[in-house]
């Protein structure tokens, strides 16, 4: 077996030809050419006819024995009708514009799903930079297969996530259904959430059914706006954090006002009154007993945490209404300032706090993703850009699957 036939074998690239090879200081230089006659547009695809001229190139391949790998070609620029201007042809072993193949590309993107930027950038010698010029191409790359992210939505989860120190943000749309992030754009503000709306189109959005959101007054706004027919469904978590704020604050002002020996009653009570009651350990138990007769105050704040959360438990819409109704009158009339206002937000929102009821459907799904984007933010310590950082949120949130063994994208077998 001749040696470019061996080397075209462990290439792995189909439709190439090897022409000859040699080594320099970098590694291996392989010289290459497509196989077949026909002369496509790298941009549109379309079949070229008039070759303007030719101009060498190389192309960064998988590394072979810890030797770098460089494939080179002379590469046509032609003449395309389609686009109307000079491209250059399209090639089977990378994209256009591309300075590394399809190969590393792969390889790249999954070392970056596992690992930061700088770690990828060492371990297989390129730039920061060129780290994060691969991953939007393999992203961009991704959707052209799969097709526009925002077909086929019904059940969308929308929430926001800071970085840089809670200065900047990006919104975050998720589709419920297949559990991945379909959209993302800098800003928390409404017309960053309209932006969406706006790529959406009307006919999409049209089929919009229910969207999941935390209670901010900005992102609500255009969803009654835009989508009035889907159900509005407020997030059980944060619905439920507002009660447990309230409850948090109410022991803080307790603290506060206690003589230095009820104090001591109050302290490390913090945790015991968040737990959940068949969490608690015996001794947060007798906590809770003595507390009642303690400061009936702060028990009562507690009383009406629980009884919040039986009610969000409750399967029977009419029944989780009523119940609610009266949680509202019994927190406003209760003497705790922090449960009344708490209540009068719950009120405002009555109907999609209900819709949670009727539907079980949460961000849960959204904050379970927002929790691995900021894994990824703080193993890059930090992003300064909202670009670089949307790039890896749909590389390793929005459902790109890459290996790190390759295989030769379709239209090149």
């Amino acid at each position: 077996m001749r040696a470019t036939t061996v080397l075209r074998i462990l290439l792995a690239i189909q439709q190439l030809v090897v022409r000859r090879f040699y080594f320099e200081a970098q590694g291996l230089v392989v010289e290459v050419a497509p196989r077949g006659r026909s002369i496509r547009c790298g941009e549109c695809g379309s079949r070229a006819r008039r070759v303007k001229d030719r101009r060498a190139r190389r192309w960064r391949h998988l590394d072979l024995a810890g030797m770098m790998v460089h494939l080179k070609y002379a590469i046509r620029r032609v003449h395309c009708d389609s686009c109307g201007t000079v491209k250059t042809e399209a090639v089977p072993w990378a994209g256009p514009g591309a300075a590394f193949t399809h190969a590393f590309e792969e390889r790249a993107a999954y070392l970056a799903q596992q690992s930061s930027r700088t770690a990828v950038s060492e371990l297989i010698r390129v730039s920061w930079r060129a780290v994060g010029s691969i991953i939007r191409r393999v992203v961009d790359r991704d959707m052209e297969v799969k097709g526009d992210r925002l077909d086929g939505l019904r059940h969308i989860g929308i929430d926001e996530l800071s970085y840089r120190r809670h200065h900047e943000y990006v919104t975050v749309v998720v589709d419920h259904e297949r559990g991945a992030v379909v959209w993302s754009s800098k800003g928390k503000n409404a017309e960053t959430l309209r932006a969406f709306f706006e790529e959406l189109g009307p006919e999409r959005a049209a089929a919009i059914e229910s969207v999941t959101i935390d209670m901010s007054q900005a992102y609500i706004s255009v969803v009654k706006d835009v989508v009035p027919h889907a159900r509005l469904v407020f997030d059980r978590f944060h619905v439920q954090r507002l009660v447990q704020d309230a409850l948090d604050e109410t022991r803080r002002d307790e603290v506060r006002a206690a003589s230095e020996q009820d104090k001591h009653a109050l302290k490390d009570t913090r945790y015991t009154l968040l737990k959940n009651p068949w969490n608690l350990g015996a001794g947060q138990r007798k906590t809770l007993e003595e507390l009642e007769h303690a400061n009936r105050s702060l028990f009562r704040g507690y009383l009406l945490k629980e009884s919040f959360a039986d009610i969000l438990d409750r399967r029977q819409i009419n029944v989780a209404r009523d119940r609610l109704l009266q949680w509202i009158a019994d927190a406003k009339g209760s003497g705790l300032e922090h449960f009344a206002k708490a209540a009068r937000t719950v009120e405002r929102h009555l109907d999609g706090i209900l819709e949670y009821v009727r539907t079980r459907f949460t961000n849960a799904r959204t904050e379970g993703l927002n929790g691995k984007i900021r894994t990824i933010t703080r193993r890059a310590f930090g992003f300064h850009s909202a670009s670089a950082l949307i790039a890896m949120i749909f590389l390793c949130c929005g459902g790109v699957h890459v290996t790190p063994a390759f295989s030769a994208p379709d239209g090149f077998h």
